[in-house]
């Protein structure tokens, strides 16, 4: 028997442990989105818009209804499931950013959601389904529907609380780890195993989009959403940089700038949570614009930029804010200041305000910022972008920047000389260390500071001993 047309297709957003830790958050119930029945289609052409490069394809297992359910209770779910079959929850995330939530049109378009043939669900296990999706030929997602945060049986009776499911409607149940972006000319193919599979080819659209409405936006921030993976930095530091640049101050550093023409990347005015601890890591920016009322209602129900930026930080990344130096409202609380540390962030900067600083101050990751203020974002601010450049203290920062801080502030590293500047000036304070010894000892500053050729030689066997004792 073949099911009837869908008259809805529901889409899980979050359900594969894999996926859930790739995403650094476990729901503690699903939540859905909509597609129209119109994206349903089987083998064949998957269309990329042009203008469009974040096609990303989602390779899930489709529940399909047998019987129509309502209200049903979870144990008596899986009697009102007819069929399975392998799925591609296909999207294209430079859309993204005008669904406000919905996803319509990055995933809602004709043809994105294409599935194989069907296998009728008595005697099937729902528990031991396994997944595979391949592109190109090479696997890139495997998994078993063992771990599901929410069984079927589950997905089915949360939906029927709410709407009537007739035979034929589509459940897409998540996808596990693996996603990935494809180009015209992929193929991208995901099975049941055991039990069919669906294959579409990546096309490029043979017309422009139409310029009315929304159009495209490629951002790194859905970039690093379609991919899993955030934007690569301009530069890595070495071990020994990042080392040297834990242990020199940041006046020095203002100096090896100086000498290299680049001045007034000091971020004046701001206190740090814990004088204790030092900061050094890579810029990743926020960028947050004056409130305005219409703007935040438009993006009501919509991820906005600030969580955007937490929810992407990436290991030894600096959450740096443009918050105007407006002093009237806070621009982070400690809920997300330890949502940061949680994604491995090396530290938080905002030339704004910060919520919550007793509980800031607890937490081991270094917060600079101009003063408390407990007044939520919303009074002064509305999160914009994330990932370019902006202005923090007066000092422009550019993505992937390195950003040291220590109990006195934060400065900024071009990041092209940033590991020339960690040797230069860490040698600089060993020398000061030799000139600070020296005064002590009753001498002069004369040839000592700054060192002179006459005590090179001197200079020189003490850092050899000293090394020899560290």
């Amino acid at each position: 028997m073949t099911p009837p047309a869908p008259s809805k297709v529901f889409a899980v957003h979050l359900n594969y442990r894999s996926r859930a830790e790739q995403r650094g958050r476990t729901p503690a119930e699903p939540s859905y989105f909509l597609k129209p029945p119109s994206s349903v289609t089987g083998d064949g052409a998957l269309v990329r818009p042009q203008g469009t490069e974040l096609l990303a394809f989602e390779g899930e297992v489709a529940v399909i209804i047998g019987t129509r359910a309502k209200d049903v209770a979870p144990e008596d779910a899986l009697g009102h499931i007819g069929w399975y079959a392998a799925a591609n929850d296909a999207g294209v995330h430079d859309l993204r950013w005008a669904d406000r939530g919905s996803n319509l049109l990055s995933k809602g378009q004709d043809g994105y959601t294409p599935l194989g043939p069907v296998v009728a669900a008595e005697g099937l296990d729902p528990a031991d389904l396994r997944l595979v999706t391949r592109v190109n030929g090479e696997v890139v997602q495997d998994d078993t529907t063992a771990n599901l945060l929410f069984p079927f049986a589950d997905l089915v009776a949360d939906l029927s609380r709410f709407f009537t499911l007739e035979p034929g409607d589509v459940i897409l149940t998540g996808t596990p780890t693996g996603t990935g972006v494809v180009s015209p000319g992929d193929v991208v193919e995901v099975e049941l195993v055991g039990h069919g599979s669906v294959t579409s080819t990546v096309v490029e659209a043979p017309e422009p989009l139409k310029p009315y409405g929304a159009l495209p936006k490629t951002t790194a921030a859905a970039r690093a959403f379609a991919t899993g993976i955030n934007a690569p930095r301009p530069v890595t530091l070495t071990d020994d940089a990042k080392a040297q640049l834990r242990e020199v101050s940041t006046a020095t550093l203002t100096v090896q700038l100086a000498k290299r023409g680049v001045q007034a990347t000091f971020l004046t005015g701001l206190r740090p949570s814990r004088p204790d601890l030092r900061m050094v890591g890579y810029a990743h920016t926020l960028r947050y614009v004056a409130f305005r009322q219409d703007i935040r209602d438009a993006g009501k129900g919509k991820e906005d930029a600030q969580k955007q930026a937490v929810e992407s930080i990436s290991p030894e990344d600096v959450l740096i804010m443009e918050a105007r130096g407006e002093r009237g409202a806070g621009t982070i609380g400690d809920i997300l200041v330890a949502r940061a540390l949680a994604r491995g962030a090396a530290g938080i900067v905002t030339d704004g305000g910060v919520r919550d600083t007793p509980g800031v101050a607890e937490l081991e990751l270094p917060t600079y910022f101009q003063l408390p203020n407990a007044e939520s974002l919303w009074l002064k601010h509305i999160p914009l972008d994330v990932d370019t450049p902006i202005t923090c203290a007066g000092v422009l920062v550019i993505p992937g920047d390195v950003v040291v801080g220590d109990a006195e502030g934060v400065i900024v590293l071009p990041a092209a000389f940033a590991e020339e500047i960690a040797h230069d000036a860490w040698e600089q304070e060993q020398r000061e260390a030799f000139a600070l010894e020296r005064v002590q000892a009753g001498e002069s500053i004369r040839g000592i500071y700054p060192l002179g050729d006459a005590r090179r030689a001197e200079y020189d066997a003490w850092r050899a001993a000293r090394g020899r004792a560290d």
